[in-house]
């Protein structure tokens, strides 16, 4: 691990991070003040963006996690594998799917199906950060807290084989 941590970046600082979460919940707690929204964490990468968006926003909530996988190392192996489903019932909901990073879009493209096929009242996305490179998608991203190019980064959540996570900023491996 010790060479890993030789070979990181500092991409996006602590503080910038703080900042854009701050201003992305100011915008949800405008946009859903009334409406009691479900907001569903994509495990586990999201956790830490979730935790520190959900202590800004100034209206009710409630929170599900889903947990999916399509990676293995720094390459996505192309399959996604559902390995815990919602515990809530979304039907005739608002719902806010939160994700830590959008690259290819087949993930969040999987996972708003899956929600979109359980009838909510209306689908939100959030992601800490967008790949430029994105595919299409069938929707928007509602909220993007930064778009970035396309190196494997690290930190505040993501991970690099389960390790580095737990970094305050974001960094290029």
């Amino acid at each position: 691990m010790k060479n890993i941590k030789q070979n990181l970046e500092k991409y996006i600082s602590e503080q910038d991070i703080s900042n854009r979460v701050k201003e992305i919940s100011n915008e949800v707690s405008l946009s859903y003040c009334d409406k009691n929204p479900i907001l569903i964490g994509v495990l586990n990468g999201s956790f830490i963006f979730m935790s520190d968006l959900i202590r800004h926003l100034n209206i009710d909530c409630e929170i599900d996690f889903i947990k999916i996988s399509s990676y293995s190392g720094k390459k996505s192996n192309g399959k996604i594998n559902m390995t815990k489903g919602l515990d809530l019932e979304i039907k005739n909901r608002s719902v806010i799917i939160i994700e830590d990073i959008i690259d290819t879009g087949k993930s969040i493209n999987y996972l708003y199906d899956y929600v979109d096929n359980l009838n909510p009242k209306d689908i939100a996305v959030i992601s800490l950060l967008a790949k430029k490179s994105i595919s299409k998608l069938n929707f928007k991203i509602d909220f993007i807290g930064f778009e970035i190019s396309s190196e494997f980064v690290v930190g505040y959540g993501l991970d690099y084989k389960q390790k580095l996570r737990n970094l305050k900023s974001i960094y290029k491996l």
